[in-house]
């Protein structure tokens, strides 16, 4: 019986494991990839960083959403969840961060911009003020 139980345990684990493969909709994508979606299709391109990180520097068509903002998950459920979302902050952090909860609030496509917007400005990608 015990051993019954326990396959039935394993069994269980798996499935919620493979479960979660499936379901797994984020890519960390390089600044050229970046340049293809944002040519290619329609994306929502969300700077997670602060107001005043975002006024020293951002990306052309950014929208600035504050990862630590109080109204952070409200301006989050404002987004399309349907329309691909690239997310970047300065160096990869709070992006990752933000790439969790939009899993779970049911986006079905999102991307993060590998190093952030340093990596960006280290290959000489133009920031907008």
């Amino acid at each position: 019986m015990k051993n019954i139980f326990l396959i039935a345990i394993l069994c269980c684990g798996f499935f919620f494991n493979c479960t979660k493969l499936k379901t797994k909709t984020s890519v960390l994508i390089s600044a050229e990839q970046m340049l293809d979606l944002v040519k290619l299709e329609e994306v929502q391109l969300i700077d997670v960083r602060t107001p005043v990180e975002f006024a020293e520097g951002h990306i052309k068509n950014a929208k600035n959403i504050d990862f630590y903002s109080a109204n952070f998950d409200l301006q989050i459920d404002a987004l399309d969840k349907s329309i691909p979302v690239i997310l970047y902050c300065k160096s990869g952090g709070r992006s990752a961060k933000c790439v969790s909860k939009l899993n779970l609030k049911g986006f079905k496509v999102i991307y993060d911009l590998q190093g952030g917007i340093n990596h960006w400005g280290f290959e000489g990608r133009q920031i907008y003020n």
